[in-house]
């Protein structure tokens, strides 16, 4: 955000605090663990929305409304410089974007079939798969175990009256771009400055998804409504939270922020069953709580 000047014509006065001291003001009012906990009430109220959509949308539509608008925004506020980068950084900065674009519209295609609980739990076994591979301790065998318990009983053995296995497919491939996602930001982070890396991976993505978006969502995208309600889940789903969670890493260690990022799945299964009404089995809380346990378990001995 530029700041303006104190003489600026726009008639706010030298007095008044500017727009962007007055966020900062607020984040550093909030403790960084409320910071965590509220990027990720963004994130999972972003994906709820977009699950609504589906009914006027198919999901790479909705897909492409979020990554676009998203795009649009970091865009703006971080905007990338393409001058002077080698071509190991434009493969880094496209293969990002491009793993971003898998993965979201992966696990769309996993939320258009599977309760969103569910469908964050099996993706959450990305992350946590790149957390035991970089432990290489012997009791990480045990999140490991935990976590496939945790697949078993969720995977529709005799009834699949809620949960398809194309879903947890879909949400399997998504957990694996999320583990890339890991690897490429921090390469992203290495070769660009501040978050340029993400806006030009969002811008990326943008780009490739639009034919699949536009392709499937038609003139239906041209609708008003539809755009604006894309915009508030860019911004809960990208944008927000992001921001959020910056800030929490800089006044807090970082063993102490995967530990709470580690309940997102769980978060998932309450926004499913207060805004969309899915109501859980107790063998799902069970896979649930599992997996949790198990993001737990491996981000506490890489503590």
């Amino acid at each position: 955000m530029t700041a303006f000047a104190l003489d600026d014509p726009i008639g706010r006065g030298p007095g008044l605090p500017r727009p962007g001291n007055l966020l900062r003001t607020a984040a550093d009012s909030i403790p960084p663990s409320g910071l965590v906990l509220l990027g990720i009430l963004s994130v999972q109220l972003g994906a709820g929305f977009a699950k609504e959509l589906f009914a006027l949308l198919p999901p790479s539509a909705v897909v492409f409304l979020r990554i676009a608008a998203g795009a649009l925004i970091m865009g703006a506020i971080a905007r990338p410089r393409l001058r002077g980068l080698a071509w190991r950084d434009w493969a880094v900065g496209i293969g990002f974007g491009l793993t971003l674009a898998v993965m979201n519209l992966t696990f769309y295609e996993a939320l258009a079939r599977l309760p969103m609980g569910i469908a964050v739990a099996i993706e959450f076994l990305g992350p946590l798969g790149v957390a035991v591979a970089a432990s290489r301790r012997r009791i990480d065998l045990l999140w490991i175990g935990l976590a496939g318990m945790g697949v078993v009983l969720l995977a529709p053995w005799g009834d699949s009256s809620s949960v398809s296995w194309v879903g947890i497919g879909f949400a399997m491939v998504a957990g694996a771009c999320w583990a890339a996602y890991i690897l490429l930001s921090a390469a992203a982070g290495r070769r660009f400055p501040g978050t340029s890396g993400l806006s030009f991976a969002m811008i990326v993505s943008a780009v490739a998804i639009l034919p699949i978006g536009v392709t499937t969502g038609g003139a239906d995208l041209l609708q008003p409504e539809l755009l604006l309600i894309g915009l508030g889940v860019g911004l809960l789903s990208s944008v927000i939270p992001y921001s959020l969670e910056l800030q929490a890493l800089r006044r807090m260690p970082k063993h102490v922020f995967g530990i709470l990022m580690s309940m997102e799945p769980a978060a998932a299964a309450l926004i499913g069953v207060l805004l969309l009404g899915e109501i859980l089995h107790a063998q799902q809380w069970a896979a649930i709580i599992c997996i949790v346990a198990a993001s737990l378990g491996s981000t506490r001995r890489r503590r």
